[in-house]
């Protein structure tokens, strides 16, 4: 979709104000914003949440629900409020927004993948800002994005967009939490995201305030070529200076330079895996080295999948690759047992394979 393509994700903490409705005057000041880059030629795509909150105060809810039912019905009142507010927002600057409500199978169906960017596309060409959301009202609580972080990323990924940007509370990853450290300082740059990962792991409270998913989002974005800065939402030009990669005071994550392609991007992290198979070393050595997974280098499989259905690929209980199955699980529930196809038989084209471990 081309290289300037902008996804400015905006947490509930941010689109929220003190009362639960919408926060009129943040969303005033990042609608201005999108306007000027539209102005600059890029074209912006907006993930907002905050539709809970809004609803809760609708029906005046004071106490956050526990039951599935109750939030999605909060969510089904408050979409179409956190909506109109942002329409509110871009109605000075004369730009039309569009509600785009997505869920897990838009995205890991390569049809209705391939129909979904098709559809970004088309409201883009029109001049047209998409307010995205994941589809809260009827979602199965096993099948879902998780938070607006991970599916900021996958839309990015959808759109080819060349910066993510995921504007916080906060002004962006911190080697500790600021809260409790005063000595906390903020990290300005991570050219190896793994590395922060694994910090993170081991520092506890830098996970907390919603960072991990945040830093889980740059992952996915990061592979595949996607710059993504987290910071402020109240910093003013905040949109504009991680589209030029100038955004001090924030955090910002350097794309890989060897990004994934856009196919391997998506079986990498838009699929939902269908099951599982174990490999020995030596077929995680091959796959590193760019092989195909062939029959022989398997030592199990996990779950029911059909030829075409994503499956991870794991050694030692350790993720090696994900990858699109050329057998299906039948055809190897005996390798256990020591019965399996020939071993010449490839079970995941190189093709159809993201080595990610």
């Amino acid at each position: 979709m081309g290289d300037r393509t902008v996804v400015v994700k905006v947490g509930s903490s941010s689109v929220t104000a003190r009362d639960g409705g919408p926060d009129r005057d943040l969303l005033a000041s990042l609608a201005s914003q999108v306007a000027d880059a539209r102005a600059r030629g890029t074209r912006v795509v907006v993930v907002s949440s905050g539709a809970v909150a809004a609803g809760l105060r609708a029906l005046g809810t004071a106490v956050r629900p526990t039951e599935m039912p109750r939030l999605q019905a909060a969510s089904a009142v408050g979409q179409p409020l956190v909506v109109r507010a942002w329409q509110d927002a871009f109605a000075p600057s004369g730009l039309v927004v569009g509600q785009v409500l997505l869920d897990p199978a838009d995205l890991f169906s390569r049809r209705q993948y391939l129909l979904a960017r098709a559809t970004f596309s088309s409201l883009l060409d029109q001049g047209v800002v998409p307010i995205v959301n994941e589809n809260d009202a009827v979602a199965d609580e096993e099948l879902r994005f998780g938070d607006n972080d991970r599916l900021a990323a996958l839309v990015a990924i959808l759109l080819s967009a060349s910066t993510l940007v995921v504007l916080t509370d906060t002004s962006g990853l911190f080697t500790a939490d600021p809260g409790r450290d005063a000595g906390a300082t903020l990290i300005e740059e991570v050219t190896e995201i793994d590395e922060v990962l694994s910090v993170a792991e081991g520092a506890g409270p830098v996970g907390t305030g919603g960072m991990a998913s945040k830093l889980a989002a740059a992952r996915l974005a990061t592979w595949s070529g996607i710059e993504t800065v987290v910071g402020d939402a109240r910093r003013e030009g905040i949109v504009a200076a991680a589209e030029a990669g100038t955004a001090h005071g924030a955090t910002v994550f350097r794309a890989r330079p060897r990004p994934l392609p856009a196919r391997k991007a998506w079986i990498a992290f838009a699929t939902r895996p269908r099951g599982t198979l174990h490999v020995d070393d030596g077929a995680r050595a091959a796959l590193a080295d760019g092989a195909s997974l062939l029959a022989a280098g398997v030592r199990g499989a996990d779950g029911g999948f059909d030829v075409g259905d994503a499956v991870e690929v794991r050694c030692e209980g350790a993720l090696a690759a994900k990858g699109l199955a050329r057998v299906a699980s039948s055809e190897l529930a005996g390798v256990r047992q020591g019965e399996r196809p020939p071993r010449d038989v490839v079970v995941v084209h190189r093709d159809d394979l993201v080595v990610l471990g």
